[in-house]
């Protein structure tokens, strides 16, 4: 039974299919916002991003928040920084069109300006862009290694600063438990499937070792934090 963790699954999650809208998507988007709260990830993020910004002050940030979903991630960092004092300019993207859509809705209700883009992180238009910082929360899982050696080697020439990932660590407790939670309280059939499916697909410290240095990341922290989150920060 352990075998499943021992390597990544290459399992598709539904959530994959950048098609995928309407009223599940919607309800899929809520509980998982609901679940990285209860679950604390979100400092995550924000203290990788405090590390980052306290080591190169300057007046403006600019932070693309890539695969940013609903918004929620993005909507928090412009929020976190207004409250830090820092200035900055916050991006989210995300290569879903329906899911983009939603961000923008969800911006507007939070009186939050973000700019909420369509875009594809392995397009080329999208490699041209630059920030300071990027950040992904919840979305590298989604890739083969292979996928995110190319990813993280294209990224190195667009953050001028650095890089702040937050996913999860694939641990048998970490499955079992969000599994029971999910088949009790979701009344979403995509959380159902992708959420446990999510904790195989993510990472061990020996993974995050292996992609980054293939990807010729020279300087980087991998840290574990509550609950079953890895934190990792690239400097480029």
């Amino acid at each position: 039974m352990m075998n499943k963790f021992s390597q990544r699954s290459q399992a598709k999650e539904l959530m994959d299919d950048l098609q995928s809208s309407g009223s599940e998507l919607e309800q899929t988007l809520r509980e998982l916002k609901t679940i990285n709260l209860l679950l604390g990830g979100n400092t995550v993020t924000t203290s990788g991003l405090e590390m980052l910004i306290r080591e190169k002050p300057q007046e403006l940030y600019t932070i693309a928040d890539l695969g940013c979903g609903g918004g929620d991630m993005a909507i928090l960092i412009k929020r976190w920084a207004e409250a830090k004092g820092y200035r900055s300019k916050v991006m989210g993207i995300d290569a879903n069109p329906h899911i983009i859509s939603l961000a923008k809705e969800n911006g507007s209700l939070a009186k939050v300006d973000v700019d909420f883009r369509l875009g594809n992180v392995f397009d080329q238009e999208f490699l041209e862009g630059q920030a300071d910082i990027l950040t992904c929360t919840l979305f590298t899982h989604h890739f083969t290694n292979e996928e995110l050696i190319q990813l993280l080697t294209n990224l190195k020439t667009m953050g001028r600063l650095g890089l702040v990932i937050n996913d999860l660590h694939r641990h048998f407790l970490a499955y079992y438990s969000i599994k029971g939670l999910t088949a009790l309280f979701s009344r979403s059939k995509m959380v159902k499937n992708d959420a446990p499916l999510s904790v195989l697909r993510a990472f061990s410290r020996k993974d995050w070792e292996f992609i980054l240095q293939a990807a010729g990341v020279e300087k980087f922290k991998i840290s574990w934090h509550w609950a079953f989150r890895w934190q990792v920060i690239c400097w480029f």
